[in-house]
């Protein structure tokens, strides 16, 4: 079966371009659009990875980090217009595994 994607993103814009790219590349994908949602995406559906912004409605995406590491290692790969080198180190630090700053290329 194919690797599932939850993205956790409060733009629709930006969540359709990055469906679009992962199913072309085979990828099953999750969408959420609160941070509250994407935890409990991540609970019940347990995706292969999550891409996460940071500036979310509901939670900052560092907290959804945090309390996702507390019972899960998916890997975690945040999106997000925030290019401050100290948000950078704190998301990392956290427990993220990459950091992209929009706006991005979907080859990148």
């Amino acid at each position: 079966m194919n690797p599932l994607v939850l993205i956790i993103d409060d733009e629709k814009q930006i969540r359709r371009l990055l469906r679009v790219a992962l199913e072309a590349a085979s990828y099953r994908v999750l969408e959420a659009e609160t941070g509250q949602l994407g935890l409990i995406e991540i609970a019940n559906r347990k995706p292969d990875a999550v891409l996460l912004d940071l500036g979310l409605p509901d939670l900052d995406g560092l907290t959804i980090l945090k309390r996702l590491r507390e019972w899960s290692e998916t890997p975690v790969i945040v999106l997000t217009v925030r290019d401050d080198e100290e948000d950078k180190v704190a998301v990392l630090d956290g427990g993220a595994d990459d950091y992209v700053t929009k706006p991005f290329s979907t080859r990148e």
